[in-house]
C-alpha cells in the first residue's frame, strides 16, 4: 500500500507538472506574440497623432 501511495502521489505531481508547462509554453508561444503585436500598433497610432498634429501647427 505504500508504493501505491508513493506512486500516486508522484503520478499527481508529475501530471500537475506536465499542466503547467503546457499552460506555460502556450502563453508563451500563442499570447504574448499578441500582445506585443498590439503594444506596436497602439505605439505607431500614439507616434501618428503626434506626427498628424504638429503637421498642422503652423
Amino acid at each position: 500500500m505504500k508504493s501505491f501511495t508513493r506512486g500516486f502521489l508522484f503520478g499527481v505531481v508529475a501530471t500537475a507538472g506536465a499542466v503547467i508547462g503546457s499552460v506555460l509554453s502556450f502563453k508563451k508561444q500563442i499570447v504574448d506574440p499578441i500582445e506585443d503585436q498590439e503594444n506596436k500598433i497602439e505605439d505607431n497610432r500614439k507616434k501618428a497623432l503626434r506626427k498628424s498634429r504638429s503637421a498642422h501647427n503652423g
